[in-house]
């Protein structure tokens, strides 16, 4: 694996850090050149906790909470906001969550436990998966969560039998592909046809399997549940597979008599990683949402359901940044300059799976233009270990703090001790305050299970 070719014709964009705009945390400002987040030094706090550092700006992801639960509550009142936590979760994560008055997303048994370790409402607990296994069934049903939503024809039989074994009646939804294509990259596509996740829409099967829904013991069929990718800005693609659940919805109302009570419309609205991205708002999100299913119920004659939406990059990704030390330069005249930072593919893998793009600065240089492309390379033991490709940023000088944005979701989700690197440190930042959730990891931590 290596970086894509540089593009030498590429100039430097000169901005500011404050030129950012969208991509940057809502509380982030810029004081005698230092990058402040949440009222912290973000060069005081890399000195003090040391580097990589995992930072999230809580008044950020609070304010986006509360502006999804009412931009949605203002148009359609019978409605729930999940959070996806896959995105990023800790046990203050789970807190707030809870403390905002969110629904939970989760995907496995590991982020259930995080999720009981806090004492989190079991009812607001929804759970995912494409092949989730028997033990973590049983564990959530034996939690109490509110819905489990079903996969597959297979996983209908476990719920079923394993519900019956506990004695209780587990109210499902199920997962159906709808057949959209969503304008985002290819592997964060999950709502077309060839999909690892749900039931198929192809010769009517999700609709035959409804009926096999409806006669298995000791389940609730009380809603469907869709996703159609993440990190989309056509919000038209939202509605198309609205009108495709609500239409399966009459079918279902029509045929097997049975209402479908709640519909989960997923999440996957982007957000902005570079200066130049140009997502869609919340507000507009939920406008978009909300007046496709009321037209939609008002066109198939079918009752408004209980909505649900489940996003989870856009309430944390740009709530966090992660921050690293310069440690190598490296010019190679005509093909690219690296900057070397003290962390890489281990805290942040987008960049090597997605070609992810990231707006960087120097915490230390904030108030100065980005005069310079720069490729910040990581520390590891690969060619295309990069967390940054031909960005622009100040002029980077041995031991300055860079700051990239954007890091909030699906970075330390998805971190790794490749080459013994333990993971970083997690701290929250609010009103000049900064406290660690997640301590950084030791090297004792990472030979901890080691027999």
């Amino acid at each position: 694996m290596a970086l894509p070719a540089s593009d030498l014709t590429k100039q430097p964009d000169n901005r500011t850090t404050l030129d950012l705009g969208a991509v940057l945390p809502r509380t982030a400002e810029v004081r005698d050149d230092h990058l402040f987040v949440g009222g912290v030094d973000m060069v005081e706090l890399a000195h003090e906790q040391g580097t990589a550092l995992y930072v999230m700006d809580e008044a950020d992801m609070r304010s986006r909470m509360e502006e999804y639960r009412e931009a949605f509550r203002a148009l359609y009142p019978n409605s729930d906001v999940i959070y996806a936590s896959k995105a990023f979760l800790n046990k203050e994560m789970a807190r707030i969550v809870a403390d905002e008055g969110l629904c939970l997303d989760v995907s496995g048994g590991g982020e259930l436990a995080c999720a009981q370790a806090v004492g989190f409402p079991a009812e607001r607990v929804f759970v995912h998966g494409n092949n989730k296994t028997p033990q973590e069934l049983r564990e959530a049903i034996s939690a109490g969560v509110g819905r489990i939503v079903v996969d597959s024809r297979i996983e209908l039989g476990r719920v079923s039998q394993i519900a019956g074994e506990l004695g209780v009646v587990q109210p499902i939804y199920m997962r159906i592909t709808p057949g959209v294509e969503a304008d985002t990259h290819e592997y964060i596509r999950t709502g077309c046809e060839d999909s690892k996740f749900g039931f198929t829409m192809l010769d009517d099967f999700a609709f035959r399997c409804v009926k096999d829904a409806l006669a298995a013991p000791n389940v609730k069929l009380v809603g469907l549940h869709c996703h159609i990718g993440s990190q989309i800005f056509a919000l038209h693609s939202f509605g198309e597979a609205v009108a495709v659940m609500v239409e399966l919805m009459a079918r279902i109302r029509s045929e097997y008599g049975h209402v479908i009570e709640e519909l989960d419309l997923g999440g996957g609205l982007g957000i902005a990683y570079t200066a130049d991205d140009k997502p869609s708002s919340i507000e507009a999100f939920a406008a978009c949402t909300v007046d496709a299913v009321k037209e939609c119920c008002a066109r198939f004659d079918v009752p408004l359901p209980r909505l649900l939406v489940e996003p989870g990059r856009s309430l944390v990704a740009s709530a966090g940044l992660t921050l690293y030390t310069v440690g190598i330069l490296k010019t190679l005249p005509n093909i690219r300059k690296y900057v070397a930072v003290d962390g890489g593919m281990s805290d942040n893998i987008r960049t090597a799976l997605y070609h992810a793009e990231y707006e960087p600065t120097i915490a230390n240089k904030a108030g100065q233009p980005r005069t310079e492309i720069v490729t910040l390379c990581g520390k590891h033991c690969e060619s295309g270990d990069a967390v940054v490709v031909d960005m622009s940023l100040q002029h980077p000088e041995l031991g300055d703090v860079v700051a990239v944005f954007g890091t909030g979701a699906y970075c330390y989700s998805m971190s790794s001790t490749y080459n013994g690197q333990p993971r970083p440190a997690i701290v929250f930042v609010k009103d000049g305050e900064a406290r660690v959730t997640t301590r950084r990891e030791t090297y004792a931590d990472l030979m901890a299970r080691d027999v």
